[in-house]
């Protein structure tokens, strides 16, 4: 891994706060939910607004309805924005079996490959976020640039706190989605489906964004950002795990920004 100066940027585009106002939330309308199936089973996506190709992968637990409701209606104006998802999460039913960081990209994959579109901007939040890295990791052709917050290459890149709270719930048999997103996070992602050489790889821009009280270790987050290539960094203050829905009036006017360039 090569060394770089750490970036921390004051970015132009908060300069533009005071000028945009935050999105009220809005739920997708009825007639743009769509369902393909993928590798057996059913995955259900929205599909709204026009422009370039922008998947928002949701948080674990989540959907990206609920995940990104205060930028969807702002970034639908410019973008044609896809958000599926994932099994046994928001719309898409859950299947037999452990969850899998792995099941969940190749899924999100085959969508997007059975679509006919590449070239997308992704922006994944928490599990959304490892999902994209994992996406450009193992499929270039499909992205031309990231942004992820909130995001682990390992389970012990969460703080003790979070990781203790973990164990506490855990099941020793996982069956339904709380249990098994429980284990997921214990377990993974594995240093096969990511670690700092896979990063390496990925000659993408990224933009990395945490919060100063995250639920990942800040210097997790800096490990991630010094493996990519060509990354950037961005650290909301006193913001925790909840950057999109907490700190809209600031991640929106960045995202777009980053999301614009050519």
């Amino acid at each position: 891994m090569r060394s770089r100066r750490l970036r921390l940027r004051l970015w132009p585009a908060l300069a533009m706060l005071v000028w945009l106002p935050v999105q009220s939330p809005a739920g997708i309308p009825p007639e743009n939910w769509h369902w393909a199936r993928i590798h057996g089973h059913r995955i259900y996506y929205a599909v709204q607004g026009t422009g370039r190709t922008l998947v928002l992968l949701h948080g674990g637990g989540d959907s990206g309805e609920h995940s990104f409701e205060q930028q969807i209606e702002l970034f639908s104006k410019h973008h044609r924005i896809i958000a599926p998802d994932q099994v046994g999460q928001g719309r898409t039913p859950d299947v037999p079996g452990p969850l899998s960081y792995s099941s969940m990209m190749q899924d999100t994959a085959e969508l997007l490959r059975g679509m006919k579109i590449h070239r997308i901007d992704v922006v994944g939040f928490s599990d959304g976020g490892i999902l994209a890295l994992m996406l450009a990791a193992r499929h270039p052709e499909l992205v031309r640039r990231l942004v992820i917050s909130g995001v682990n290459i390992a389970p012990e890149g969460l703080t003790d706190e979070h990781r203790e709270g973990l164990i506490a719930a855990q099941s020793p048999k996982p069956s339904n989605i709380d249990e098994k997103l429980t284990q997921l996070w214990l377990t993974s992602p594995t240093e096969s489906e990511l670690n700092p050489d896979v990063l390496a790889k990925i000659q993408k821009p990224v933009l990395v964004v945490s919060g100063d009280r995250d639920a990942i270790r800040l210097e997790h987050t800096l490990e991630i950002y010094r493996a990519l290539p060509q990354a950037e960094l961005c650290i909301l203050p006193g913001t925790d795990h909840g950057t999109f829905s907490g700190r809209p009036e600031w991640i929106n006017p960045i995202v777009s920004d980053f999301l614009d360039r050519p």
